[in-house]
């Protein structure tokens, strides 16, 4: 089938670009580049590609950051280009690389006291109920105990409800969470999914994945490690999402996750607007599922 074939073909390539020669990424990554100064570049992030090292990971966005600053500046006495963010390996979007440590150093200290503005999209399973609102629940990190034991970060909320009268009790605080605020806004819905718009306010790791399947019920379609607790498993479609977009269930686990950074406004002297128009599946899947926005 066709849309099957597609997806295993986006699963394919994302491995691919963690194999090929380090100048070929680089070269990709340039071609990538939505805009640049004397400061700053902006490159949008392609799908399944980590941006730091690790075990198993030939291939990553640090390792050819020198290459790309010889590229950008045709010279050899460039200095490398320096990382500011984080994106996750399957997140897509807008990343900001730094020409010089200082810039970089600035950067991160605009993120890290929040006077960065982000604005992803997320395609969900689900409608958020209420439609717009401001999930605000500490995340901590837990081992899950099953037939194949794996960590994943969950919510470690600051109250529960008393079984005596169903009232809101505080309970102490866990050890080692972190606090995270994710703004969420429905932008449209259909076939059983949402396409929502989110400002994550916090940078807690999976802080947009965890707030979207745990706290709100909504996982992100694709994202196969939330959207059930207890075990490693694809996710669970509904038929009308199915349908849409010719799959059937046992494909599911070829489906990309669909998180995107659509905005960053970064506070460099002016405020720099940057944005990022999500990957070909994203836009592709929109269209299947009629997640059409400019009409509301």
């Amino acid at each position: 089938d066709p849309a099957q074939r597609r997806l295993r073909e986006l699963a394919a390539l994302s491995k691919r670009l963690q194999q090929v020669h380090p100048n070929v990424l680089a070269k990709v990554l340039k071609e990538r580049t939505v805009y640049q100064n004397e400061e700053i570049v902006v490159i949008n992030k392609p799908y399944g590609l980590p941006v730091h090292g690790g075990p198993g990971i030939k291939n990553c966005i640090a390792d050819v950051l020198p290459i790309l600053a010889k590229m950008l500046e045709k010279s050899m006495k460039t200095e490398p280009l320096h990382l500011c963010h984080r994106l996750d390996k399957e997140t897509t979007g807008v990343m900001v690389l730094a020409r010089s440590k200082e810039v970089a150093d600035r950067i991160r200290l605009l993120f890290k006291t929040r006077q960065v503005e982000k604005t992803y999209w997320a395609i969900s399973l689900g409608n958020p109920d209420p439609t717009e609102g401001t999930v605000e629940i500490p995340i901590v990190e837990k081992e899950v105990r099953s037939h194949q034991s794996h960590y994943k970060m969950t919510l470690a909320p600051n109250y529960r409800l008393s079984p005596e009268d169903g009232r809101m009790v505080k309970v102490r605080k866990q050890r080692n969470a972190e606090m995270a605020v994710t703004r969420y806004r429905l932008l449209a819905h259909s076939a059983a999914c949402s396409l929502l718009e989110l400002q994550p306010i916090t940078g807690v790791k999976h802080q947009i994945r965890v707030h979207l399947a745990y706290g709100l019920g909504c996982p992100i379609l694709g994202d196969h490690k939330y959207s059930h607790w207890s075990k490693l498993a694809p996710q669970k479609l509904p038929e009308i999402t199915l349908k849409r977009l010719k799959l059937v269930q046992s494909k599911a686990r070829y489906l990309p996750l669909h998180l995107h950074a659509h905005r960053l406004s970064l506070p460099l002297g002016q405020r720099i607007d940057l944005v990022c128009k999500p990957p070909f599946f994203f836009q592709k899947t929109l269209k299947k599922l009629e997640l059409d926005f400019t009409k509301d």
